[in-house]
């Protein structure tokens, strides 16, 4: 029966799941565009873009949150650099880019990179 899941589980459990999702999280604020599977980056989109709504807000809080949902220097740069370069814009700061398939199951892929 199907019940709905609103997530890809991507073949992994729940804890492998949200370590690999942090994982390209943290890359993709450091590195700031990746090349991905188009699941993946459809997936990690809204995760990023809350991270960066909350870190427009620079407080005490706001720091003790991103550090626990990402690494310390993934942290930092949304806090100083990224939350404040999308302070004006209300949301959508990411775009996903589809690509042609070059792996050798098939798999679609795409650019996840943050708007300019």
């Amino acid at each position: 029966m199907n019940k709905r899941v609103s997530q890809r589980k991507f073949g992994r459990e729940t804890d492998q799941r949200k370590a690999f999702l942090k994982s390209l999280a943290n890359n993709l604020i450091l590195k700031e565009k990746i090349v991905t599977t188009e699941a993946r980056a459809k997936e990690l989109r809204p995760l990023v873009e809350k991270l960066i709504t909350k870190g427009a807000k620079d407080d005490f809080i706001t720091a003790r949150y991103l550090v626990a949902r990402l690494s310390k220097a993934a942290a930092a740069k949304v806090r100083k650099d990224l939350g404040q370069r999308y302070a004006e814009r209300k949301g959508g700061y990411l775009r996903i880019i589809k690509i042609f398939s070059q792996r050798h199951d098939g798999a679609k892929e795409a650019i996840i990179e943050f708007v300019k």
